[in-house]
């Protein structure tokens, strides 16, 4: 088991093209741990903003009457992957692992398997 500032680590050294990483509360929209970003690219700005992502698809899944759980969700740019991991088991509820990739240097799919590993490990 890892605690947020391991896991946080293991994804920014371990995931091809990780440029940042966080783990957020969605009922809140606080990060509770960040690691990477920059200075033009705030990651509790972008995981409050994400927030409102999980939040709109969430809703829209109730609406819809779908029974199935989120596994993550990808955001596409020209030059960069944002995926978000929603957490399940082990006290993980309402929680997600948010990741930003460089898409000339990353391996989406590879990324994918890795950011579940990681969250598979982790203790909250």
């Amino acid at each position: 088991m890892a605690n947020t500032e391991t896991a946080l680590k293991e994804a920014l050294a371990a995931i091809e093209g990780a440029t940042g990483v966080a783990l957020v509360d969605y009922t809140s929209g606080m990060a509770l741990g960040t690691l990477g970003g920059s200075k033009s690219f705030d990651l509790n700005v972008a995981a409050a903003g994400n927030t409102d992502v999980v939040r709109s698809k969430l809703r829209t899944m109730e609406h819809l009457g779908l029974k199935g759980q989120i596994e993550d969700i990808l955001i596409t740019l020209s030059d960069q992957y944002h995926l978000i991991r929603l957490i399940s088991g082990r006290g993980g509820n309402g929680l997600f692992l948010y990741l930003v990739l460089d898409a000339k240097r990353a391996n989406l799919a590879m990324a994918r398997h890795q950011l579940k590993k990681i969250e598979e490990d982790l203790e909250v």
